[in-house]
């Protein structure tokens, strides 16, 4: 029996990871819309911003190939080696619905994850990543 428990607690513990994530993909978007205009330079860390915009990247891609996200699937396997049921959608989609009582169909995710990658590049454009001081680019 503890070797059940503890597949479920790993399960647990990938979707705090995965909640993690979100929140911070969701939070730098935040941070750049409101940090931007106010002059916060952290928000134009390029190590920062190109994580964000990989991130993003990743999820709109999955989205539209159909794919769940590899945390979905990592934490679907440790609930079935729980013995417990997995998501029969996607993360995101899973939990909106739990937490909003919404059930929409896949292509209403596909259509918010494209346009939050579209706002992301928006936010690249209106408020680039900046090199740090004394660096100079080479030609």
């Amino acid at each position: 029996m503890e070797t059940i428990q503890a597949w479920s607690w790993l399960a647990d513990a990938v979707m705090a990871l995965h909640v993690a994530v979100v929140l911070l993909v969701l939070g730098i978007a935040l941070a750049v819309l409101v940090g931007g205009p106010a002059g916060w330079a952290w928000v134009r860390s390029p190590a920062l911003r190109w994580m964000h915009l990989l991130a993003t990247a990743v999820v709109v891609a999955q989205a539209w190939l159909g794919q769940h996200c590899a945390l979905t699937v990592l934490e679907n396997w440790l609930r079935r080696q729980a013995r417990l049921a997995g998501y029969e959608t996607s993360f995101i989609q899973h939990w909106v619905q739990q937490l909003l009582y919404y059930d929409a169909p896949a292509w209403v995710f596909v259509l918010a994850y494209t346009a939050f990658g579209l706002l992301v590049l928006w936010l690249w454009r209106r408020w680039p990543p900046k090199r740090r001081a004394g660096r100079r680019r080479s030609r």
